[in-house]
């Protein structure tokens, strides 16, 4: 796999390099593994952000997956919002540090 272009953060480059293999290294690059379900948010914030051309808060996409924001964080450990914006090719979500 050529080298992947990303920020200093981590975060893809070109959202256009993106598939589900990108998305699996950039996750293993921060000590996880996508599983069925991790990869089901990611894609499904991907639709959110082709539909609304943003990112959407951890709350409403809590609301949309129809599970609370701590069933997120239980998944993810830390920032699910970042995780599954910078796993998932998408732009680092607004009021994200």
């Amino acid at each position: 796999m050529a080298e992947l272009n990303v920020d200093g953060e981590g975060f893809l480059v070109n959202r256009d390099d993106w598939n589900e293999d990108i998305a699996r290294v950039l996750a293993r690059q921060d000590g996880m593994e996508i599983d069925d379900k991790i990869m089901h948010y990611i894609n499904e914030a991907r639709a959110m952000y082709d539909n609304d051309g943003v990112v959407p808060p951890i709350r409403i996409f809590a609301k949309a997956q129809g599970v609370t924001t701590k069933e997120l964080y239980d998944v993810f450990k830390k920032g699910p919002m970042k995780l599954i914006c910078k796993w998932g090719g998408l732009p680092k979500p607004t009021g994200c540090v």
